[in-house]
């Protein structure tokens, strides 16, 4: 018993003298042999944050934030975050850092190089020859030397890259096709419609069962006429066959030669002929009934081969330069979506439609099936441009002020430069250009406004410095 009493004494006299030892360690620092420890060394308090709120963060280190005070499910208050307390990215390998980090970063030598100036942190035209803050607490940030050595290239850390969504394509050569649409009319080839009709008075005895729109062919009977001239002209022919006078008097009265041939033939004047269908066609017209009296020159049917017809379409001023002669076009009719027509522009009319400010364009279209009919709307597609390869980009990759082209190339490494270029032809998908850039170039197509914007103020800030500089 005695010895239970004497260890527990014992136990509690070690605690005490171990408290005491700690109580004395915290006031002036436990010594040891060529050590000395200190409370400020061992308890070091983290720095007090400084610098407006920027934001707050959950307090259990989930991936929400708020831009005011509120509460999470739980009742916790969010956490505020203040400008020094902030992330940032950083440039040379996009990894997040702290701006502590970032400070101690831009106060360091940087190896050789020599701290050119200070530009401001947001962006702004606003440099400085020493480290300050702006008006929200944020340092601003150094520019080295050498980081300008590139001409107008900047630099862009990957991390940059791929959250602002920055894509590129290759600059190739390709026939660029710019197709130039109108719409247009269906006409009649003019040197494919033929009228029938006397040199001489004539009577009709008998017409054929002929009506407009029908299709004939060449040599097929359309009437039966009697005529006093040409029965007096065949009279004679008969009574001196041979006679080169006579037989070219008949001809003088357009009498068809199979006629003349007949007359010969059979020794007998013709006192009716039959006339028959000049050409192959539709008869588009028909002006004659029987018994009726023909005066010369009267059309008695007109007939229209269709197998080839013209397309006459309408191009307007600001096309008419890329329009010429001999380029392909594709045309189909409204009434026949499924089908087209290729042919090949033949004729630019020289007159200008006042009022629609068009030119017209003829085109040239095989018709074997009839389906193009006259006066029917049609829409056509011209093949223009060159049909010589050159070098284009995607329409996407042009920034186009008004004044001023620019195209932004991918020189690798994060490190983009903008080019200015001339422009050639264009169509919906790729522009042609003329200079600035070679097949082969990478270009950039997708968030090339913001690396032109980052080029503009690097310019800007550069500028800036060397006023600075000459002050």
């Amino acid at each position: 018993m005695s010895y239970r009493i004497a260890s527990t004494i014992l136990t509690f006299a070690a605690i005490g003298a171990a408290g005491a030892g700690g109580y004395y360690a915290g006031q002036d620092g436990l010594r040891w042999p060529g050590v000395t420890i200190s409370t400020a060394q061992a308890t070091q308090a983290p720095a007090a944050a400084s610098g407006p709120i920027v934001y707050y963060r959950d307090p259990d280190g989930k991936p929400s934030y708020s831009a005011g005070p509120r509460k999470t499910a739980a009742g916790h208050d969010y956490l505020p975050v203040h400008a020094d307390e902030d992330i940032s990215f950083d440039e040379a390998s996009g990894e997040a850092v702290s701006p502590a980090a970032t400070t101690a970063k831009a106060a360091s030598p940087a190896g050789a190089k020599r701290i050119l100036y200070y530009r401001n942190p947001m962006g702004l035209p606003d440099t400085s020859q020493a480290p300050k803050k702006d008006s929200m607490g944020m340092d601003y940030i150094p520019v080295f030397e050498g980081d300008s050595d590139d001409g107008d290239a900047v630099k862009v850390s990957p991390g940059k890259l791929q959250r602002t969504g920055v894509r590129t394509e290759t600059a190739q050569s390709r026939i660029l096709s710019l197709p130039v649409r109108a719409s247009g009319t269906i006409q009649l080839d003019e040197r494919r419609i033929s009228v029938v009709a006397t040199r001489s008075d004539a009577f009709i005895d008998h017409v054929e069962d002929v009506t407009t729109g029908d299709r004939v062919s060449k040599g097929q009977p359309l009437l039966r006429l009697y005529s006093p001239d040409i029965a007096a002209a065949s009279a004679q022919y008969l009574s001196s066959l041979g006679a080169q006078g006579s037989r070219q008097r008949l001809e003088n009265l357009n009498v068809p030669a199979e006629v003349i041939d007949e007359i010969e033939r059979n020794r007998k004047a013709a006192t009716s002929i039959v006339w028959t269908a000049p050409r192959n066609g539709i008869v588009t017209e028909r002006n004659v009934v029987e018994g009726m009296k023909a005066a010369p020159g009267d059309v008695l049917f007109r007939l229209a081969d269709i197998s080839t017809v013209w397309a006459l379409i309408d191009v307007t001023e600001r096309d008419l330069p890329m329009i010429a002669v001999g380029q392909t076009v594709t045309v189909r009719a409204r009434g026949f979506v499924d089908s087209s027509f290729a042919g090949r522009v033949t004729v630019i009319y020289p007159q200008v439609n006042k009022e629609t400010r068009t030119t017209r364009v003829r085109v040239e279209l095989a018709n074997p099936d009839g389906i193009l009919r006259p006066d029917m709307y049609v829409d056509a597609e011209i093949a223009t441009g060159s049909q010589a390869p050159v070098t284009t980009v995607p329409m996407s990759a042009v920034i186009d002020s008004g004044t001023r082209q620019v195209v932004i190339v991918d020189k690798g490494e994060g490190r983009f430069e903008p080019r200015t270029v001339t422009l050639g032809q264009r169509n919906s998908d790729f522009a042609e250009i003329k200079d600035g850039v070679a097949p082969g170039d990478k270009v950039v197509v997708a968030a090339n406004f913001l690396i032109d914007a980052e080029s503009n103020l690097k310019a800007a800030l550069q500028g800036l410095a060397t006023s600075g500089d000459g002050k």
